[in-house]
């Protein structure tokens, strides 16, 4: 394993078949997922330029080198910015739908693998199901990982929790959800109307309150780790994500965290 990592950044989970993940940094300034099962290491997006996408891999002790893939969930620049540049400067393959492709945002992919939504695909023993989302893109999916049994969804960029959606993602064991923004501030913020328009209809983002009926349909028993992602930085706070998802855990925010735009959030291990 790499050592570029510093001295205090905190240890990958080093058991075969352990499912574990970590953020890059999640906003609307970029969002990136590393997930592993200690075979596999694919990224879910990369939404940071080359250099500081590298930096923060580093950070968490991986090089882009070690990628098996990157799975691109759709073509906005806070998710695909750096996916093209990696690719291009490391080999790692691409994976995502047609849709994307058809965006015209990516520039040559030297290893490029197409995504059918709906239909479960691997790398090494990692399972992977790309599941569609209503959002306002091409051909927009989210990704659910299944490994030794262990499941980890990974579910941002949504404008509404959709049945399809809440069936696909149900009886996870950890979930990095979408908490976008809360809507007084949406409405109250800086944003153009028309940003607001889209930010909070039915093909933008999940705000708070959203996120919490979408968590109510999908079960708590199971649930480890709750991340709150894709928080808007001047329409969301993180206290109003924790308190909008807290009650439905007795009171309980143990099982809930952040993934912060800046910092990201270290390596969380799935049993």
């Amino acid at each position: 394993m790499s050592q570029l990592a510093a001295a205090d950044s905190p240890p990958v989970v080093p058991l075969q078949g352990r499912l574990r993940f970590a953020s890059l940094g999640s906003g609307s300034k970029g969002n990136a997922t590393l997930v592993s099962d200690g075979e596999a290491w694919v990224l879910v997006d990369c939404g940071f330029g080359l250099r500081e996408a590298e930096r923060r891999m580093a950070r968490l002790d991986i090089h882009p080198s070690q990628l098996d893939a990157v799975l691109v969930t759709h073509e906005h620049g806070d998710h695909l910015r750096g996916v093209g540049p990696l690719a291009r400067r490391h080999g790692v393959p691409v994976y995502m739908t047609p849709g994307t492709w058809l965006s015209g945002r990516l520039g040559e992919v030297p290893k490029l693998h197409w995504i059918t939504p709906q239909s479960r695909f691997a790398i090494k023993g990692l399972l992977i199901d790309p599941i569609t989302v209503p959002h306002d893109a091409r051909e927009p999916i989210q990704f659910r990982f299944e490994a030794a049994g262990c499941h980890l969804g990974v579910l941002t960029d949504l404008g509404h929790p959709s049945d399809h959606v809440a069936e696909a993602f149900r009886g996870c064991d950890a979930l990095i959800l979408e908490c976008n923004h809360d809507p007084h501030l949406l409405q109250t913020g800086p944003s153009p109307p028309t940003l607001k328009r889209r930010v909070g209809g039915n093909w933008g983002h999940l705000a708070n309150g959203q996120a919490a009926t979408l968590l109510a349909r999908l079960g708590l028993d199971r649930l480890q780790r709750i991340v709150c992602s894709h928080l808007s930085e001047h329409n969301n706070r993180p206290e109003l994500a924790l308190e909008a998802l807290t009650p439905l855990l007795d009171g309980d925010a143990s099982r809930l965290t952040i993934a912060a735009q800046d910092h990201g959030l270290q390596w969380q291990a799935v049993s």
